[in-house]
């Protein structure tokens, strides 16, 4: 397992917990919920960063490298249109259709790790 995994899953985990404590307590968007998504899209960020630096550096990639790249612009959208989607829909389920995003991200970034090196484990 690499670092950027593991701060990634506790990001993603944090974020669907605060989420789902949202949905049971507040009748519309939370603040909390919004600003965990907020860390999920500037995680993906640094990650798509380090990626990149690190396969400029020749760093190879296990898998395809089209496949790992859409992962990450994939993700890097998730969290927006989720957001606005919130946004639209102010009601105390906008909080849960947010906690998913942790939990696909997590996902997602599961996958990216096994293009990288072949293997999380």
């Amino acid at each position: 397992m690499t670092t950027m995994f593991v701060i990634g899953t506790v990001i993603c985990a944090l974020s669907t917990l605060i989420c789902w404590a949202m949905t049971a307590i507040r009748n519309h968007p939370a603040d909390s919920s919004i600003v965990s998504l907020a860390a999920i899209e500037l995680y993906l960020v640094v990650y798509g960063v380090y990626a990149g630096i690190r396969q400029a550096m020749g760093a190879s990639i296990d898998g395809e490298a089209w496949e790992f790249w859409g992962y990450i612009i994939f993700a890097l959208m998730l969290p927006v249109g989720v957001f606005i989607w919130a946004m639209v829909d102010k009601s105390r389920w906008s909080n849960l259709v947010m906690s998913f995003v942790g939990l696909v991200v997590f996902v997602m970034i599961y996958r990216m790790e096994e293009i990288w090196w072949g293997t999380v484990m």
